[in-house]
C-alpha cells in the first residue's frame, strides 16, 4: 500500500486563479506564468488547465518550453532567460518560443543566426539584475529591426512590488514608461503577481501572474486567502502513530521540545524528504481532522510530530493537512522563515501529484 503523502492539486481553483488575474489586467492579456514544474504543481497538468484560458505562457528555460510542446499544447511561450547557447534560438523559430533578450552575448548570437524567431528586450529599470540599461534601447532597436528580427515588446521586472508602502515600483514604472515612449508598436510587460494588487499600477499590455495563480500571497502583509485567491495545492498525509507524552519526556532530534504536562503526540508521514521544510519549529501550524494542530520538535527526513491536544481523540489513520484550504501555505512559510514561492516549489518528486476538477 502506498505511503499516504499526497498533494491534491485543484486545477478548478488554477483557473479561478488565473482568471481573477485577467480581471485585474483590464485591457491587457495576461501571460500564464509556469516555471519551476508550475511552482511545484506539475508543468505538463498546469499548462493543459490553462490551455482554454491562456493564450500565452511564460517559463524560465528552453527546456520548459519544450515540455509544454510535448503536451501538446500551441500557445506561443516567453522565455524569461532567453536562450543560454547560440543553437537555442533555431529551436524558439521552429516552436514558436519568443526568448527574451537581456544581454549584449544574447545580442551578438542573434546577430550571428539564420534564425529569426519573435523577442522581446528586457530593461533594466532599477532591480539590476538582468536587462539592458534603457538608454540602450534606441541603439538595440536600430540593430535588430534592420537585420529582421521582429521585437515583440519591451519587459521588465519589479523589484519592490510586493511592499505597498515602498514607492520604488512607482520609481521603476516611470523609468519603464519613458523608455518605451519611443518605440509605441511595441507591447509592455512590467507587472508580476504583486503588481496586480498595487492600487492604480498599470499593468500594460501584457502582466505576468506567476505565484497567484497557485494561490499563494505576492504581497508582504497578507494571505493569498486574504487576496481572494484560492490554495491549488493541499499537502496531506496521515498520522502513523499517537502516544501520550508525560512531563519531562522529548520528542524528535536533539530533545528540543519538552513536554511540560501530559501531552497526546501524533507523528505524520511526511518530512524535509518530501519537501516540507526542516527549519519549521514548534508551533507551525497544521490540521488534523479538520481541527488547527501545531507542529512540536524538529522536523524528521520522513517525519514530524504535532500535539494532538486540540484532537483527543485522534487516531492513526487520520487526515493531516500540512497547507492547503484549512491551513494557508503562507501561515507555514512565515512560522517557517521564508515564503511560499519556496514551499510550493520545493516539494519532492517522491509525493504523488493527484489532480482534480
Amino acid at each position: 500500500m502506498p505511503r499516504p503523502t499526497l498533494a491534491r492539486v485543484d486545477l478548478a481553483a488554477l483557473r479561478y486563479n488565473y482568471r481573477l488575474a485577467c480581471q485585474r489586467t483590464g485591457s491587457g492579456q495576461a501571460m500564464a506564468v509556469v516555471k519551476a514544474d508550475g511552482y511545484g504543481h506539475g508543468l505538463a497538468a498546469v499548462a493543459t488547465a490553462l490551455r482554454d484560458d491562456a493564450p500565452c505562457f511564460a517559463v524560465a528555460c528552453l527546456e520548459e518550453a519544450l515540455t509544454i510542446r510535448q503536451a501538446g499544447l500551441t500557445q506561443p511561450v516567453v522565455l524569461l532567460e532567453g536562450v543560454h547557447a547560440p543553437a537555442d534560438l533555431a529551436v524558439c523559430a521552429a516552436q514558436g518560443f519568443e526568448p527574451v533578450l537581456h544581454h549584449g552575448q544574447q545580442v551578438q548570437w542573434a546577430m550571428a543566426s539564420r534564425e529569426r524567431p519573435l523577442v522581446w528586450l528586457k530593461l533594466n529599470t532599477g532591480m539590476n539584475r538582468l536587462g539592458f540599461p534603457p538608454a540602450e534601447l534606441p541603439a538595440l532597436m536600430s540593430q535588430l529591426t534592420p537585420a529582421g528580427f521582429r521585437v515583440r515588446g519591451l519587459m521588465t521586472h519589479f523589484a519592490c512590488a510586493d511592499d505597498l508602502e515602498s514607492g520604488f515600483t512607482v520609481t521603476q514604472t516611470r523609468v519603464f514608461e519613458t523608455a518605451a515612449a519611443e518605440f509605441p508598436e511595441l507591447l509592455l510587460s512590467a507587472a508580476n503577481s504583486a503588481a496586480h494588487f498595487r492600487p492604480g499600477q498599470p499593468l500594460f499590455d501584457w502582466s505576468r501572474p506567476g505565484i497567484m495563480l497557485y494561490g499563494a500571497t505576492p504581497m508582504l502583509d497578507a494571505t493569498g486567502m486574504e487576496l481572494g485567491l484560492k490554495p491549488v495545492m493541499s499537502l496531506e498525509s496521515e498520522l502513523i502513530s499517537v502516544r501520550t507524552l508525560e512531563p519531562g519526556m522529548s520528542v524528535g532530534y536533539g530533545a528540543r521540545w519538552v513536554a511540560d504536562k501530559p501531552t497526546l503526540m501524533g507523528v505524520v508521514a511526511i518530512g524535509y524528504g518530501d519537501g516540507y521544510p526542516r527549519h519549521a519549529g514548534t508551533g507551525t501550524p497544521a490540521a488534523v481532522k479538520g481541527i488547527r494542530v501545531r507542529l512540536i520538535g524538529r522536523v524528521s527526513m520522513d517525519m514530524l510530530a504535532v500535539d494532538l491536544s486540540p484532537v483527543p481523540d485522534a487516531r492513526p489513520g487520520d487526515s493531516v493537512e500540512l497547507w492547503g484550504s484549512q491551513v494557508s501555505v503562507d501561515e507555514v512559510a512565515d512560522a517557517a522563515g521564508t515564503i511560499g514561492y519556496e514551499l510550493l516549489t520545493g516539494v519532492t518528486p517522491r509525493v504523488p501529484r493527484q489532480y482534480s476538477e
